[in-house]
C-alpha cells in the first residue's frame, strides 16, 4: 500500500514541540561570535528632506562602535521591480539608507552598531535627524493627479499602466451594475520578524536569513556587493512564517554585509515587531471599480475590473501584482466578454508586495462581490447565478479572456458540495425566519467560488537530489524553502513511496546556496508541484540505479526484482536479496541522482467556501459561526498537511473580512503600528472550518498536485464578505468595504 496520500503526522513537530526551532536569532555559530548588533534609525515623518544627522552623541555613548547615514554607504540603490509596462524609473530605486529624502514612516535614515542589543535602542534614540516636511500623498486617487510627486524627477506618480476601456461592452445587457470596493492594505505580520546576520570569512560572506528563498537572496547580495556567487552563501534556518513577504532580501538585510566588511566584525539584525508592522512589506492595497452585466435570468454575458494599486513608497513586487489580477480577473466564470485595466502609483507608505496570494485574492474578491451584486440586483439567489455561469468539466483545458489556460477543473461539483454539506436551503429557511420575526441577530451566508494560479513561474521549475548513503538512510537536497508547509514530511514520504526506506532515515535539507546552489525557493502555492516532482523524479532515477545494482549483485533479472520493507530481494525467495546500504556502498561515483523539473504550464487549483455570520444590528459585531469549503488541489499528498494550510489560508482569509486593515491618517502616519491597534485575528473569533474533499488531479506533474498554500486565503475573503452583506440585504444595503468591523456595519444600517 502507498504512503501517498495517508494521514502521516509531521516529522518536524517533534523537534519544535520540544527544543523548539532554531531561528536567526538563536543562532550562536562560531562565526556570529562577537557579533555587533545591528539597530536602525528610522523616519517618523512620511514626507520629508533630510537637512542634517547628528549622531555625535549617539556615538559617544557607552558600547557603540559605529554609526552610519546613507552618505557613508557606497553601494548602488536596490532597483525598482518590474511593473505592469516594463520596469519603473531607475529613479524610483531603492536606497539602503535614505539620503536627501524619506518618503514613508518606517524609512531607515541611519544604522547603529552596538555591542549590546540594548545599546542599540538607547543609541538609535540620540541620532538627531533634521527634517524639513514635504505635503504627503496616501490616497491612490490622488496620487495619480501628480499634485503631490514622490520622485520629483520622473514627473508623475505612475510606475506603471494596462489596459484599455471599449465602451460597448455592455451594449447588450439587460441589467448593469457598478461599484468601488476597497481590497484593503494588510500587515504580513508573521510570528517570526526580519532578522538576519553576516559574517566574513576572508573575501567570502556568509548571511543567515529569515527568507522563503536563498538562492534569489544569494543572487540578489552578489548585485548589490559585486561578488561572483562561490564568494556568497545564504544559509536559512528555521523560519517562523513568510507568507510572501519574506521574498527575497530586504534594503537592512542587504546592507548586513557591507557594514560587517566595514566594521571587520560579525553582525546580527533583529527588527522589533513595531518596526515589523510599518517596515516589512504590507499587501494587498487596491482600489478596484467592478462592472457587471447580463440578462435578468442570470447570465453574465460582461465584466469589467478597472484597478488602481498602491504600491507604496518604492515599487517592489507591488508595482507586479496586477498582472495577476488582470490574468485571473474572471475567475471561475464562463463570461463571452472580459477587460480589465490597471495603474500602479506610488504613494507615501510602507512599500507593497507579495502577501499570501499576491493578486489572486484580488482578483477573487472583485468578481465574487460583483456577482453578488449582479445577484442582488436581479433578485437572484448568488449561488444559483454562479451555477449558471461556471465553467463546464467538458470545456478544459479552458483559456480565459485574461489569458490564463487552465488544466482541470470541477467547479459546478465543488460549488454543489458545499451547499449539501451546509444545508444551504435550511440556512436560507432560518435566515427567512429571522426576517420576518424582525430578531436582532441577523444571519448571513456568502458563497464564494474562486480558482487560483499556482507555480506561475513554473518556467523557472525546481531542482531535487536524492541519495542513498553508505548506512541505508537517505539524504534529499530541495531548492524549495519551507517556512512552516512541512516539506521534510511530504519529501521524505515521497522518497519512501518509491525506496521503501523508513521515513526517519530520510533527511532533507534546504536554504543552504553552498550545498544547493540553484533552486528557486518557496512562494506562489509551488512547493509540491515544483520541488516535489524535483524530488520524486530525482528518487524514481535513484530507484531505476538501485534496481539495475541489484540485479548485477544478485546476478538476476531486473523484472524478478521487488523491495519488501527497504530490502531489494527476489520474488518468492526472500531470503535471497540486498539492502539499500549494501548497493550504496557498491555504487561507483555513489547511488544518487540530480533533477531540475519544469512544468508546461501553471497549475488552476479551485473551490467554493460558504461562510455563516451572524450580525447583531444593534451594534454592527459580527460572529462568524460556520465556514464549509472545497480546495481542490488535486492530488493529496498527505490529508494533515493539506489540512493545516487550508486552515491557516482560511483564517487569514476571514481575517481581511472581518478585522485587518493598516491604516494612515492623511500625513502618511501610521494608525495601528503595534498588535495592540492593529485586528490580528485569534482562534476566538473563528469557527471550526468544516473541510470538504475534493481530488481533481492534474496532467501537467507526475504526481497530478496543484498548490493549496494560498487557495484558504483566496476563497474565504469573499465568502465571509458577501456573508456580512447578505445579512443586511433586507435592510437595503447593498455593499461594505472591508473590513467589516462593527462601525462600519452599524453605518451601513444606519445609513439604510
Amino acid at each position: 500500500m502507498s504512503i501517498l496520500g495517508t494521514r502521516v503526522e509531521r516529522r518536524e513537530d517533534p523537534r519544535l514541540l520540544t527544543v523548539g526551532g532554531t531561528y536567526v536569532d538563536d543562532l550562536r555559530e562560531p562565526a556570529l561570535h562577537g557579533a555587533l548588533h545591528v539597530t536602525y534609525v528610522r523616519s517618523p515623518m512620511a514626507h520629508a528632506r533630510i537637512t542634517e544627522i547628528d549622531a555625535d552623541e549617539a556615538r559617544a555613548l557607552d558600547g557603540v562602535v559605529a554609526v552610519f547615514t546613507g552618505s557613508d554607504v557606497d553601494l548602488p540603490p536596490l532597483p525598482p521591480d518590474g511593473g505592469l509596462s516594463g520596469p519603473p524609473p531607475d529613479a524610483m530605486s531603492r536606497p539602503h539608507l535614505a539620503r536627501d529624502v524619506v518618503r514613508y514612516v518606517g524609512e531607515p535614515v541611519a544604522v547603529v552598531l552596538t555591542e549590546t542589543r540594548a545599546a542599540g535602542e538607547d543609541a538609535a534614540e540620540l541620532v538627531s535627524v533634521d527634517y524639513d516636511p514635504l505635503d504627503a500623498v496616501v490616497d491612490v486617487d490622488d496620487a495619480l493627479r501628480d499634485e503631490v510627486l514622490l520622485f520629483p524627477e520622473v514627473g508623475t506618480n505612475l510606475t506603471g499602466s494596462a489596459g484599455t476601456v471599449d465602451e460597448t461592452l455592455f451594449d447588450d445587457c439587460e441589467v448593469v451594475v457598478t461599484r468601488r470596493v476597497e481590497n484593503q492594505r494588510l500587515a504580513p505580520a508573521p510570528l517570526e520578524v526580519r532578522s538576519a546576520a553576516c559574517a566574513w570569512d576572508g573575501d567570502k560572506v556568509t548571511v543567515w536569513l529569515s527568507n522563503q528563498n536563498a538562492q534569489s537572496c544569494r543572487d540578489a547580495l552578489m548585485a548589490d556587493l559585486g561578488l561572483p556567487a562561490e564568494q556568497v552563501r545564504v544559509i536559512t534556518p528555521d523560519v517562523g512564517g513568510g507568507f510572501g513577504a519574506k521574498i527575497g532580501i530586504d534594503q537592512e538585510a542587504a546592507l548586513l554585509a557591507w557594514l560587517s566588511r566595514r566594521v571587520g566584525r560579525p553582525v546580527r539584525w533583529v527588527e522589533s515587531r513595531g518596526e515589523n508592522l510599518v517596515a516589512m512589506t504590507h499587501g494587498r492595497a487596491q482600489r478596484q471599480r467592478v462592472t457587471i452585466g447580463g440578462d435578468r435570468d442570470g447570465r453574465i454575458r460582461a465584466y469589467r475590473l478597472e484597478l488602481v494599486q498602491d504600491v507604496g513608497a518604492y515599487p517592489r513586487m507591488g508595482a507586479f501584482l496586477p498582472v495577476f489580477t488582470r490574468l485571473m480577473v474572471s475567475g471561475v466564470y464562463d463570461i463571452p466578454r472580459v477587460e480589465s485595466t490597471a495603474q500602479c502609483v506610488v504613494t507615501n507608505t510602507t512599500p507593497v508586495a507579495a502577501y499570501r496570494g499576491a493578486g489572486r485574492p484580488e482578483a477573487t474578491a472583485a468578481i465574487e462581490r460583483a456577482v453578488d451584486l449582479f445577484a442582488a440586483e436581479i433578485g437572484a439567489d448568488p449561488a444559483e447565478v454562479r451555477r449558471r455561469n461556471l465553467i463546464r468539466p467538458e470545456q478544459f483545458p479552458y483559456t480565459t479572456p485574461g489569458g490564463a489556460v487552465y488544466d482541470t477543473g470541477e467547479y459546478v461539483r465543488a460549488l454543489d458540495a458545499v451547499l449539501e454539506a451546509a444545508d444551504y436551503r435550511g440556512l436560507r429557511a432560518e435566515q427567512a425566519r429571522r426576517r420576518a420575526a424582525g430578531s436582532p441577530l441577523q444571519l448571513g451566508i456568502g458563497v464564494a467560488s474562486y480558482v487560483e494560479i499556482t507555480a506561475p513561474n513554473n518556467a523557472e521549475g525546481e531542482t531535487g537530489h536524492v541519495e542513498v548513503r553508505p548506512d541505508g538512510s537517505v539524504l534529499v537536497l530541495t531548492g524549495s524553502s519551507p517556512h512552516g508547509q512541512g516539506h521534510w514530511t511530504s519529501y521524505a514520504m515521497l522518497v519512501s513511496d518509491q525506496l521503501g526506506i523508513d521515513l526517519d532515515r530520510i533527511e532533507v535539507v534546504h536554504g543552504d546556496t553552498d550545498r544547493i546552489p540553484e533552486g528557486v525557493g518557496t512562494m506562489g502555492s509551488r512547493s509540491l508541484q515544483l520541488g516535489g516532482s524535483a524530488v520524486h523524479r530525482a528518487t524514481v532515477d535513484v530507484l531505476e540505479k538501485g534496481r539495475r545494482l541489484a540485479a548485477e549483485t544478485i546476478e538476476i533479472d531486473e523484472s524478478d526484482l521487488e523491495i519488501v520493507d527497504g530490502r531489494w530481494r527476489v520474488r518468492g525467495t526472500p531470503n535471497v536479496g540486498v539492502t539499500w546500504a549494501e548497493l550504496a556502498q557498491r555504487a561507483e561515483g555513489g547511488l544518487a541522482a540530480d533533477v531540475h523539473f519544469t512544468e508546461d504550464r501553471p497549475t488552476f487549483p479551485f473551490g467554493t467556501h460558504l461562510a455563516v455570520v451572524e450580525v447583531d444590528t444593534e451594534t454592527g459585531a459580527v460572529r462568524h459561526l460556520r465556514h464549509v469549503t472545497v480546495d481542490d488541489a488535486g492530488r493529496i499528498v498527505n490529508p494533515v498537511l493539506t489540512e493545516g494550510q487550508r486552515h491557516g489560508g482560511i483564517a487569514q482569509g476571514a481575517a481581511q473580512a472581518l478585522l485587518e486593515v493598516m491604516s494612515y491618517d492623511a500625513d502618511g502616519n501610521p494608525q495601528n503600528a503595534s498588535l495592540a491597534d492593529y485586528s490580528f485575528i485569534t482562534a476566538a473569533e473563528l469557527p471550526r472550518f468544516e473541510l470538504l474533499t475534493m481530488e481533481t488531479a492534474t496532467t501537467l506533474n507526475p504526481l497530478g498536485v496543484k498548490g493549496i498554500g494560498e487557495a484558504g486565503t483566496i476563497g474565504a475573503t469573499p465568502a465571509v464578505h458577501n456573508a456580512v452583506i447578505d445579512a443586511l440585504s433586507h435592510l437595503g444595503v447593498r455593499h461594505i468595504d472591508m473590513p467589516t468591523t462593527p462601525e462600519r456595519v452599524w453605518s451601513a444600517i444606519d445609513q439604510a
